[in-house]
């Protein structure tokens, strides 16, 4: 079960590089496949690993990599794709965070100081995450269908009902995201105050 976790986790960061080149071909009905099963892995791995407690250290380095990666990835690809200032702003802003967490980290690392990532169930960190999935989905999702528009699917209510609403929930899922990035960033950077104290 532990060579099963961590394939999962390593399945997840293949996918992470995968989209980029089916997004550059126009490919995306193979990238949202690719970055749901991705997303959906880092669900699974963790389940998995929590159920039959086969949490390792190599573990956990392979499962936060490969969220980070599959996530800044598909975010660069697509402020590549939409670049404009209600797509830019925010990835640029959750880029710099994570960025900023990663130094915290390791500056603390170097005092032999661990500062996990929150272990509650609907964390922050979670929830900026989840955001992000679903956003960048939603968005593939609309590429995918849009290449698919014809004279005749351009008359069928379901794909015009999608072409609508993934919009919507792909700019606000993204801003939604953001303000949990900055909200996580605000409990990181307690944290790592509180650390800080004790070293002095």
């Amino acid at each position: 079960m532990k060579l099963f976790v961590n394939f999962l986790s390593a399945f997840r960061i293949f996918t992470a590089f995968a989209i980029i080149p089916t997004l550059i071909y126009q490919l995306f009905w193979l990238t949202f496949i690719l970055f749901i099963l991705g997303a959906i892995s880092d669900w699974f791995d963790g389940y998995l690993a929590r159920k039959y407690n086969v949490c390792t250290k190599l573990g956990g380095v392979m499962d936060h990599i490969g969220d980070k990666l599959l996530v800044l990835n598909a975010m660069i690809m697509l402020s590549i794709m939409m670049p404009v200032w209600f797509i830019i702003t925010p990835i640029i802003i959750m880029i710099s965070r994570e960025l900023y967490i990663s130094g915290l980290r390791e500056f603390l690392g170097t005092q032999k100081i661990e500062m996990p990532v929150p272990k509650a169930r609907f964390s922050m960190g979670k929830i900026k995450t989840t955001l992000q999935m679903l956003s960048v989905a939603a968005f593939f999702l609309l590429f995918a269908i849009g290449t698919g528009i014809n004279q005749e699917t351009a008359n069928n209510g379901f794909t015009m009902f999608w072409l609508r609403i993934l919009p919507s929930i792909g700019i606000w899922g993204i801003w939604l995201a953001l303000v949990a990035s900055i909200w996580s960033a605000t409990q990181y950077t307690k944290t790592f105050i509180g650390h800080l104290k004790k070293l002095n």
